[in-house]
């Protein structure tokens, strides 16, 4: 898990809304979808530019994204 640290969620910043939308298409910043895969798929609210990866395997995928981005993470 190079690279990866566990943490709780309540430790996170958080980024309001209005905020994220703003910002949506900076290069700057990196929206990765990480609900659930049923919830991913049954809904038609999605983030423009947002990729979606698995909650459950972060160690897989947390690499693939420079750490020099803002890293947000939809989970709602």
């Amino acid at each position: 898990m190079d690279g990866y640290r566990a943490g709780r969620a309540s430790d996170a910043p958080r980024m309001p809304k209005e905020e994220l939308r703003a910002k949506l298409g900076s290069p700057d910043i990196v929206i990765i979808d990480v609900r659930a895969q049923t919830d991913w798929l049954l809904t038609k609210q999605k983030i423009k530019g947002a990729v979606r990866e698995n909650p459950r395997q972060p160690e897989k995928w947390i690499d693939r994204y420079s750490k020099d981005k803002t890293i947000v993470l939809y989970c709602a």
